[in-house]
């Protein structure tokens, strides 16, 4: 080692150092004081920042969580506005006003436009929520559903005798019973449905000699206090339960079908 050298290095072990120490366990009151020279020593004197930390760690700004308003205030949001803008343009039509109202509406056609695509390729790529599975709506679907359903209802018709009659009410002075009466008489025909005929006014029934004059029988099959005709109810022998079939002249297809869903099909199933 060279004299120079250590002439440098006994100089530098002699230099005081100040004890390495926190400033918070300093038992004097000058504790902040100490912890002030200590970070001028070894800070900028000696420059050794890096091994005693005095560059101190940025602390990060605490941020405070913003509620997000709910899809449904957003919705009512863009509703207002929309609003706003269109009175604004009506009351008040300069360029501006008007350019900005439909401006907005066009954002807003776009963003239903969007809703009405995904929404049918939803339907599309989810069988359990297309709707024209079970009733289709396009011309060859609906055809082959309909011809499904009358040989549904047909085999139905040919087995309705064995547990089900209907209950015709009419009145000779009806022009409507007169023409509803062959209709029901084909499909009694047809499909051997037993039909018992019953007179509002106790006049007689050129298609149904075998008639009976009404003695409270229409009340008492739940059809009101308005006796009106041409009227039928279906009934059960085995439940003893009366359905109404409905009012008016109804054509053949009219009273299948009714009967049909009355026997066979669900409440909602259709729809």
């Amino acid at each position: 080692m060279s004299r120079g050298t250590f002439a440098a290095l006994a100089a530098l072990l002699a230099a005081p150092v100040a004890p390495l120490i926190p400033a918070a366990i300093a038992a004097d009151g000058d504790g902040v004081e100490v912890e002030r020279q200590e970070d001028a020593l070894y800070c900028k004197e000696r420059r050794l920042g890096t091994w005693f930390y005095c560059e101190k760690p940025k602390e990060t700004p605490r941020t405070t969580a913003v509620p997000q308003a709910s899809a449904r205030d957003r919705l009512a949001a863009i509703s207002s506005s929309l609003e706003e803008l269109k009175a604004r343009a009506i009351l008040e039509p300069s360029p501006e006003n008007v350019t900005a109202y439909v401006r907005f509406q066009r954002e807003q056609l776009d963003r239903s436009s969007m809703f009405a695509d995904v929404w049918q390729r939803a339907l599309w790529q989810d069988p359990g929520l297309d709707y024209t599975l079970q009733r289709p709506v396009s011309t060859l679907g609906k055809r082959a559903w309909i011809d499904q359903r009358k040989g549904d209802r047909d085999l139905v018709m040919a087995q309705l005798s064995q547990r089900y009659g209907v209950f015709y009410f009419y009145a000779s002075s009806c022009g409507a019973c007169d023409i509803f009466s062959p209709i029901l008489k084909a499909v009694s025909d047809k499909y051997g449905l037993s039909v018992l005929a019953v007179s509002m006014d106790g006049g007689p029934s050129a298609v149904f000699p075998g008639y009976m004059v009404d003695s409270g029988q229409y009340e008492r099959l739940g059809m009101g206090t308005d006796r009106q005709v041409p009227a039928l109810v279906l009934f059960d022998s085995v439940t003893k339960q009366p359905m109404p079939i409905g009012y008016g002249i109804l054509s053949q297809d009219e009273i299948m079908d009714r009967v049909f869903q009355l026997t066979q099909v669900a409440a909602g199933s259709d729809y």
